[in-house]
């Protein structure tokens, strides 16, 4: 056996004994790794950068009624009409399944769907329209939290993506999203968190970058304001 080979199982038969398995690390405190930090006003500015860098496209409302208006305004302008709705407390409070209906929309509410009935209206969607948990201003990243009210599927299969904000909900940088340990209040992360950083691209076709491929060709964020 040679010496490189030893020495490397060495160092493992030490780890495996020193208990250094998954899960047994020590935990990661937040504050000693900071990436990006900045005040509230700088971190709209760092979203609105970042986001447009990677592809997407951000529109900022001053209220309730100027954020349903440019939802519209954008299902008017791509001239969609199969429109694929999540669920939430924003997108419940703005009342938006029932605008929707009323500006002639074909709407498919995602928490009416079961396994059985899902598949047509995910392919068929123009639209999908969603919540957000949090904006990630070091990255121009939306990240999802996976569930009933909210699959991947629906930020994923319409080629056109629209997703709702608050103020509130944006975040500093990655470290911002995980629970700290010394906050025991905190809740725990769901099993799937989608990151969605700009439209969906690939660059396996002779190495040119190709927008839509994978996924929807236009992301869009809406962030509330107020």
């Amino acid at each position: 056996m040679s010496s490189a080979r030893e020495e490397f199982l060495d160092r493992v038969r030490q780890a495996v004994n020193a208990g250094n398995r998954p899960g047994r690390g020590s935990p990661i405190e937040a504050d000693n790794f900071r990436g990006f930090r900045e005040s509230d006003t700088g971190l709209l500015g760092r979203f609105r950068e970042r986001f447009a860098t990677v592809g997407g496209i951000f529109h900022l409302v001053s209220d309730e009624e100027a954020c349903v208006q440019e939802i519209l305004r954008l299902v008017v302008t791509k001239a969609a009409h199969r429109l694929l709705l999540g669920a939430g407390k924003l997108i419940d409070h703005l009342d938006l399944a029932n605008r929707l209906k009323q500006a002639g929309s074909e709407l498919t509410l995602v928490n009416e769907l079961d396994s059985h009935s899902c598949r047509d209206p995910f392919f068929a969607a123009d639209i999908g329209v969603s919540g957000v948990d949090c904006l990630v201003a070091e990255t121009g990243s939306v990240v999802l939290h996976s569930g009933s009210i909210q699959p991947r599927s629906l930020s994923l299969l319409p080629p056109v993506h629209i997703a709702i904000a608050k103020r509130n909900q944006l975040v500093a940088d990655l470290f911002d999203l995980f629970p700290s340990s010394q906050d025991k209040s905190e809740q725990t992360l769901p099993s799937c968190i989608t990151f969605i950083t700009g439209p969906s691209k690939t660059g396996d076709i002779e190495l040119k970058l190709v927008t839509g491929v994978h996924g929807p060709g236009e992301i869009h964020v809406i962030l509330l304001e107020s």
